[in-house]
């Protein structure tokens, strides 16, 4: 692996110090006090204090740089081009029912252009993370997508709503978390990924993982921030995995 950027040692070290709170209170689940946010999504306090202890750590180091967070929404500061994009726990309904499998997940976007992402998995202690035009990585390991070709053999993953219109014509599941969907489609684990109408601080991250991992994205610039449609996948099945959502 190259040395990696000053951006990304930066989101490496806020990510470390906001996954302790993470690890800390997932221990204490039950004494979490909640309110609803929408359907089958919900803000904790551990969700907002891990927000603010990143937003606090980049800002120390980048202070002109603005945001784009789940719970605080845009904040701009004098670079409006340089966008941290953050969602400080991707996976918050498996938080909170104590299910192990969500993640931080982190981007930076430059001039339109995601140009550095991790993804950190705290209880599982997986870090994924990439640089534009300098490849993907999982723990300073490079990967790669997989080299599946037959579409049969592949798994898929998506929400609930992809799950009903779209199984059993592919082989599916659905994790709860679209940051770490997007990470193993990176790392091989999985061979696809589609969700509508999902936020972009969900898959900012995600999106550079499976690109500098040598998979495909459809164009998702065209949606607005809290809508988009995307489609993920490895290179040799990407097409394939179209064909099957002409109608999703």
């Amino acid at each position: 692996m190259n040395s990696i950027s000053p951006h990304l040692n930066l989101m490496f070290r806020a990510c470390e110090k906001a996954s302790k709170v993470i690890i800390r209170d997932f221990g204490e689940i039950e004494n979490l006090q909640v309110a609803k946010k929408g359907p089958r999504d919900f803000v904790t306090k551990t969700d907002k204090r891990v927000e603010e202890i990143l937003v606090e750590e980049l800002t120390k180091a980048k202070k002109s740089y603005s945001f784009l967070t789940e719970e605080s929404g845009k904040i701009e500061n004098k670079d409006k081009d340089k966008i941290w994009i953050i969602d400080p726990i991707d996976g918050t309904t498996n938080f909170l029912h104590g299910i192990p499998h969500f993640a931080i997940s982190v981007a930076l976007k430059v001039d339109n252009e995601i140009i550095s992402a991790l993804i950190h998995d705290p209880i599982k202690n997986e870090i994924f993370f990439a640089e534009k035009n300098n490849g993907a990585f999982f723990n300073n390991h490079r990967i790669r997508v997989s080299k599946k070709n037959d579409i049969e053999e592949c798994l898929f993953s998506s929400d609930q709503h992809g799950l009903k219109v779209i199984f059993p014509s592919l082989n599916m599941r659905s994790s709860g978390c679209s940051a770490l969907d997007l990470a193993y489609v990176g790392s091989g684990r999985l061979d696809g990924f589609f969700h509508n109408k999902i936020n972009l601080w969900d898959i900012a991250a995600g999106v550079l993982i499976v690109q500098e991992a040598g998979g495909s994205i459809n164009d998702y610039s065209k949606y607005d921030d809290n809508s988009i449609n995307i489609r993920a996948a490895s290179s040799n099945i990407y097409n394939k995995m179209m064909k099957k959502l002409v109608n999703f």
